[in-house]
């Protein structure tokens, strides 16, 4: 496939119709999707503990820091969720790394609590693909 320039020397854009059927803008909307979903789904959930009982996921001692708030500390970190998941359906080259480095400190928070490993596992499998986001943002965005 030949790459047309621009006057100005730089690539010109491709259609609408060669783009949607590029793996890179399949791949940016499949993550897009994920990432606005995901995240509003767990954080309305820390309301509602339908998923699963969130506050399982808090380290004791950080419990104990917070006076023995932890239940309400999760209040708050639904709603940081469910911002940043609002957050990437608008401004996804933004709220894209504000997703990574969320789950990177769920698995620092993961590793400070034996028998969760695995789950800090996913959440590095889902930092990754929120970087991924990020990047193909910059082209499709």
């Amino acid at each position: 496939m030949e790459t047309i320039m621009t006057a100005a020397g730089t690539p010109a854009k491709s259609s609408a119709a060669e783009s949607a059927s590029s793996a890179g803008y399949q791949a940016f909307h499949l993550l897009k999707f994920a990432f606005v979903v995901a995240p509003i789904a767990a954080g309305l959930d820390k309301f509602f503990h339908v998923l699963v009982n969130w506050d399982q996921y808090l380290p004791a001692f950080v419990n104990n820091m917070l006076g023995g708030h932890g239940h309400e500390f999760m209040y708050v970190v639904g709603v940081i969720e469910v911002v940043a998941g609002i957050g990437v359906f608008f401004r996804p080259k933004i709220f894209a790394y504000v997703v990574m480095l969320w789950l990177v400190a769920i698995i620092i928070n993961l590793l400070m609590i034996p028998g969760y490993f695995d789950v800090a596992l996913r959440d590095l499998g889902l930092a990754i693909a929120a970087l991924a986001l990020a990047r193909l943002s910059r082209e499709y965005a």
